[in-house]
This record gives structure tokens, C-alpha cells and sequence, in this order.
């Protein structure tokens, strides 16, 4: 929904993958980890390797606790050998699980964003549980105007189609996977944390989700031809989740091309105080959207 078609052939079917137009079908996919669990500089066996599966299964109750946070995004699209990639930075209140971002497009070959515009304006998003608003949308959307999609609807449940993975629903994506292994310490951004491999399932980790996230999740699990999505998660000492890359793949339409969409948050600055505002209601266009 957020982005609209480029003129250039495979960077058009990269985009498209963006959208929310047609049925979404993950493949199922996987890959490896190491088998077992990380041993630390003494040689004994990490903490976080005996029980990954609990700690991945309570990062978003962590990151309830943390309250607000400070994120980046980055969403890549991968069609036809073209790769695009949307970029988001913002904040996010885990507690209320609404957030704002600003979110930056890609341009096409002729400078002009994916909606058209020759400023490149960047989209501002509103997140919020079932919704998601969007304001410098373009399409005919005049300025100044929000455009409201209800994420419950939309047959990704906003995973991709917005440019970028709400964070609470990313955290949300981890309960009940499968697959999953421990890979050992790492260092990210000079904070120390684990890193897990697994395989998310979107049935099963809508049905575990909390109400707010329940929607949409439920919406991405029946739109979805396969529910696997293959992830790296990186938590930090506390259980915080610092880091977390999605890679789903799915198809336009039946006799389309497969699309790679490689999602990923990064999560900073715990303990933010967030303040996120909806619209009014006269703020809201509910006119015609160009889609071409």
C-alpha cells in the first residue's frame, strides 16, 4: 500500500511485492545453525543455549516490560535480480504497541520516489494495534491528509506491505517457533548479545500473540500460502530483544515471480517515554487512491 509501481521493468516487481495487492504465499524455508548450543570463553555451556525456545517466547513480555524504545528498520525486496530497500527510524511504545516512524523509499531511475514524488518526501507512519496511518502518502492523497488501513484486513497483516514490520508484531512473530538453535555471543552496537536461528510459525504464533497483535497476525496467517518464515534474533543479557531479521518470500500471484522480502528491526534507547498521537477523524482522506 505504501509503495506504488516503478517504470523499470524488475524494479516495478520489487516494489509490487510491497504492496498488499493479491494473495501472499510464504515458502517455506529454513537454515542451518550450528546443532546446539554455544559454549562461553570457560568452555561451559551458555545460560541462553539450555532453554532458547523460553527465552524467544518471552521477548515481547520483555519488551513490554522496557516500555518504549528507539528503532531502525530496513525492509529488502529482492525480484528479478533488482533489490530495493525502504528504510524507517522512529520510536515505539511496547506497553500501548504504537509507535512513529518516518519511513524513506527508494527512488526510480527517473529520481522520483515510489509515489511519485520528484522531493523524495519521506512517509510518516502511525502504528497502532489493528491499524496503521500513513501521512505524505501521495496518489492523489492530498497534503496534509492521513490515509487509515486497517492491518486486519490487509491479507499480510501489515508484515511487508507498509515497508515496515510493526515491532511489537516482530517480537510476537518468535512465540511457539520451531527449529530453533543458539549460535552463540556476539557484540551489537558494544552490547553483548545471543543469537537464535529458527523458523517462525504464523499460526502458531498468532494464536500465542497478545489481543492487540492477535488481528493482524491471524489476518498474515490465512493470507499467507505457507506460514514458515525463517529468522535471526539477537537478544541481549536482559532478554531485551535487540535485533531481529525476518525473510519471507512469497509470490504476486499465482504465475508470479518469487519475491524475497528481507525484514529487519533494530531496537536501542530502552526506557523512552513515547508519545504517539492518532489523527482525527477530519484529518483522515477517505478518497480515491491512485494505484498505477
Amino acid at each position: 500500500m505504501v509503495v506504488q509501481q516503478y517504470r523499470d521493468g524488475g524494479r516495478a516487481r520489487a516494489v509490487r511485492a510491497l504492496t498488499a495487492v493479491g494473495v501472499l504465499a510464504v515458502t517455506a524455508g529454513c537454515f542451518g545453525g550450528d546443532g546446539g548450543g554455544a559454549a562461553d570463553g570457560s568452555g561451559q555451556r551458555s545460560v541462553a543455549a539450555d532453554r532458547p525456545l523460553d527465552r524467544l517466547g518471552q521477548a515481547a513480555d520483555v519488551l513490554v516490560e522496557a516500555g518504549g524504545a528507539e528503532t531502525r528498520t530496513s525492509m529488502e525486496t529482492a525480484a528479478g535480480g533488482t533489490r530495493v530497500t525502504i528504510r524507517g527510524q522512529g520510536t515505539y511504545d511496547f506497553r500501548r504497541q504504537m509507535g512513529r516512524l518516518r519511513v524513506v523509499l527508494p527512488k526510480d531511475a527517473a529520481g522520483k520516489d515510489a509515489a511519485g514524488a520528484g522531493d523524495h518526501r519521506p512517509i510518516t507512519e502511525l502504528l497502532a494495534p489493528g491499524a496503521l496511518y500513513m501521512k505524505n502518502r501521495g496518489a492523489g492523497v492530498p497534503d496534509g491528509k492521513w490515509v487509515r488501513i486497517d492491518t486486519t484486513g490487509l491479507k499480510d497483516g501489515n508484515l511487508v506491505s507498509g515497508g515496515v514490520t510493526d515491532p511489537m508484531a516482530a517480537a510476537e512473530l518468535l512465540r511457539d517457533a520451531a527449529d530453533v538453535t543458539y549460535a552463540g555471543k556476539t557484540e551489537l552496537a558494544g552490547v553483548t548479545v545471543h543469537h537464535y536461528r529458527g523458523v517462525a510459525d504464523l499460526g502458531r504464533a498468532a494464536r500465542a500473540a497478545s489481543p492487540q497483535s492477535r488481528g493482524a497476525l491471524s489476518a498474515a496467517a490465512k493470507g499467507f500460502r505457507k506460514d514458515a518464515v525463517p529468522f535471526d534474533a539477537y537478544l541481549d543479557e536482559d532478554g531485551r530483544l535487540r535485533k531481529v531479521r525476518h525473510r519471507f518470500t512469497f509470490s504476486s500471484d499465482a504465475r508470479g515471480p518469487e519475491v524475497s522480502v528481507v525484514s529487519t528491526l533494530l531496537l536501542y534507547g530502552f526506557g523512552l517515554p513515547v508519545t504517539v498521537t492518532l489523527p482525527d477523524e477530519d484529518a483522515i482522506y477517505t478518497g480515491e487512491i491512485r494505484q498505477g
